[in-house]
């Protein structure tokens, strides 16, 4: 069964049944230390491309945002277990054209990490994909706040909302994670360790 640690702000790991591990957007927390299959980073700010945290061997593969959205292209890796699907991302502060969110499918469970982001017109067709998890921005300052990301929610439908990226400067604010009202919200703190089940 695969796992997620959420290292706070927009840091992931994923780790598959089979070992093989993914981290998102390397940036802030802690948990480096297992050595990367595979690095995505979802634009070059620098609270999200700290790849230098990662413990990487002579074959990890990085994918930056300018590898996933390439010649007007949204694409699709598939390495070690993990289907990766880039998707749109961007809003005033974020340019489009520098920026994609993540679809990654892994042990039988979709993913969808979006990034940072508003409400996108793509959305609209996410439903569709069976979302286990979606990972949304609440800052309300760069990206969606929270009562945006419940209403993308409430969209795309993911059985499981991990509300994420919640203030600058924060790695974590249960006060903006409590103002999501989606069903099927989560609260995942920083250092918390979940099991990403098929529903």
């Amino acid at each position: 069964m695969a796992k997620l640690l959420y290292q706070g702000h927009a840091s992931l790991r994923i780790t598959s049944s089979e070992g093989k591990v993914v981290y998102v957007d390397p940036y802030a927390g802690e948990g480096y230390e297992p050595r990367a299959d595979l690095v995505l980073v979802t634009h070059e700010h620098y609270d999200h491309n700290a790849i230098h945290l990662v413990n990487m061997g002579p074959r990890t593969i990085v994918v930056h945002s300018k590898d996933a959205f390439c010649d007007g292209i949204y694409r699709t890796f598939d390495y070690f277990g993990f289907k990766v699907t880039a998707v749109p991302a961007g809003n005033k502060n974020h340019d489009p054209q520098e920026c994609v969110g993540f679809i990654i499918e892994v042990d039988g469970v979709k993913i969808y990490v979006a990034g940072d982001t508003d409400y996108m017109p793509f959305m609209d067709r996410l439903n569709q994909k069976g979302i286990d998890y979606a990972l949304l921005p609440i800052d309300g300052v760069f990206n969606m706040g929270p009562e945006e990301a419940t209403r993308v929610a409430n969209i795309i439908k993911p059985k499981h909302l991990i509300p994420y990226h919640m203030k600058p400067g924060m790695l974590f604010d249960m006060k903006q994670d409590m103002r999501v009202s989606y069903q099927g919200a989560m609260l995942v703190k920083p250092g918390d360790e979940i099991e990403l089940v098929h529903d």
